[in-house]
């Protein structure tokens, strides 16, 4: 139940990368066959990922994953660019908010956009913020975690008006809703191998044909010379398949995701007292829940899942290992009670409706248990 985190590789993926770790081992900048075969490989899995946005291969840059995406846009725009400010939200994920706390530092301009309460960015803060030295906005598509997507296409045409890139963090929301980067206007898109059961360390960076950014990975001049270094055959070949199976299976997995997160939900929310649901509650991409456990705290809920196999969290696994209270749900409003008693949690393709009985069962008894010891049970009588 923490597939916002990371998801399984899909068997069908495994098949398709296994050549490369032993027949077709050959280096992609080589000329001779071995070298040949695996340059194909890459440039069919390329297409496979920008098949799977929209885009054309020219304009897919193969990364290691999200967080290089993200960074590669905003270094890659706001180094070569003479305006010196950057505008982004209050509740993006880290591998957006550390670039742009660096730029601060060097004297880079950050505008942090405000959300509502259930984590939507407002279009008429973004005209607001503009300035003639606007070089980036970045934005992203849905929330890691709460869920809430974003006006991505009014936000790009906002950028679009006024002659400024636009660059979104889509890694958890590619295959999780279709994304058409034509459709929405978009100049920069990143992407994760790992969330949709493709293997982790790999991922990518849509740019739009015209998008001119500075390279941050200098050296031999491979990937166009923006991210010089020899490919990592076996993976790109793994996120390729996942693209595509991502893609055939789109509109069936959607309706998977509904169906299991529509359960969910209404048994959690009318089984469990003192129970919120959080993020929009329609805004949303289908395989995210996120909930407050008034009077519990949400580590203790984890912990006490994990006893029974069940694998939950509270928000962003890439920043777990930092204990902070979450800036995306203090960028909503939350209270510190209402922070501390979330948790997450996110299905996948391999969950069934049996799983997310056991784990409302559980959640039930592990609340229940909870709440008996709890400093807040006189305030909410439960």
């Amino acid at each position: 139940m923490d597939n916002a985190a990371s998801t399984p590789v899909h068997e069908k993926v495994v098949e398709e990368m296994i050549p490369f770790f032993k027949e077709q081992y050959g280096n992609p900048s080589s000329i001779h066959k071995y070298g040949r075969l695996a340059n194909l490989a890459i440039q069919n899995a390329r297409k496979r990922i920008a098949d799977m946005i929209n885009a054309d291969s020219n304009e897919i840059l193969l990364t290691s994953g999200g967080t290089e995406s993200n960074n590669t846009a905003i270094y890659g725009i706001a180094y070569q660019s003479k305006g010196k400010h950057v505008i982004t939200s209050s509740i993006e994920h880290d591998a957006i908010l550390e670039p742009c706390k660096r730029l601060e530092k060097e004297g880079c301009r950050i505008s942090y956009l405000p959300v509502d309460k259930y984590g939507l960015v407002n279009p008429e803060n973004l005209k607001n913020e503009i300035s003639d030295e606007t070089c980036l906005i970045t934005i992203m598509y849905a929330n890691n975690e709460v869920g809430t997507i974003q006006p991505i296409k009014e936000i790009a045409r906002i950028a679009q008006k006024n002659k400024i890139p636009f660059h979104t963090d889509a890694v958890q929301a590619v295959g999780k809703t279709t994304i058409d980067v034509r459709e929405i206007g978009v100049d920069l898109l990143s992407i994760s191998s790992h969330k949709i059961n493709g293997p982790k360390g790999v991922g990518a960076l849509y740019i739009r044909n015209g998008i001119k950014i500075s390279p941050l990975i200098l050296g031999g001049g491979q990937e166009r010379g923006l991210r010089s270094g020899t490919e990592n055959v076996a993976n790109i070949v793994g996120f390729g398949m996942a693209c595509k199976l991502a893609k055939d299976s789109m509109t069936d997995n959607i309706a998977h995701y509904k169906k299991l997160t529509t359960k969910l939900v209404s048994r959690i929310i009318n089984e469990i007292s003192c129970t919120t649901l959080n993020g929009h509650p329609d805004k949303r991409i289908p395989n995210n829940t996120h909930f407050t456990f008034l009077g519990v705290s949400g580590e203790d809920l984890i912990i006490k899942l994990d006893e029974s196999k069940i694998a939950a969290s509270t928000g962003s696994a890439c920043s777990v290992r930092v204990q902070k209270a979450s800036h995306v749900l203090k960028a909503m409003g939350f209270s510190h009670e209402q922070i501390t008693g979330s948790l997450r949690l996110t299905v996948g393709i391999i969950n069934s409706e049996e799983e997310i009985d056991k784990t409302v069962d559980v959640l039930k008894q592990v609340v229940q248990e909870l709440r008996v010891v709890s400093p807040y049970k006189s305030k909410y009588n439960f």
